[in-house]
């Protein structure tokens, strides 16, 4: 069985254009420390606020999520916003 370079762009690309905003949401997490705070204590303002000046496009059901998780680390909020994106 071959793979053509179009398959395997739509079967792995897809996803990840999908969740970019939230892969921009984690990476400025993962980079910036008050981001991070304001993320994990404030979730609504993290989100109004963007990062450096750039909003994160987020779907509302990922808005609903990153808003109602409560998490202390930044790694069990990424556990649990994965667990609740798989509900969807």
């Amino acid at each position: 069985m071959m793979f053509t370079a179009d398959t395997h762009a739509a079967s792995f690309h897809k996803p990840s254009v999908q969740r970019n905003g939230l892969h921009r949401l984690f990476a400025a997490a993962v980079v910036s420390n008050q981001f991070r705070e304001i993320l994990l204590r404030e979730p609504e303002a993290a989100l109004a606020n963007g990062y450096l000046g750039q909003p994160f496009t987020l779907s509302d059901q990922e808005k609903t999520i990153i808003q109602s998780v409560r998490a202390k680390t930044l790694a069990d909020l990424a556990q649990k916003v994965n667990q609740a994106l798989k509900t969807i």
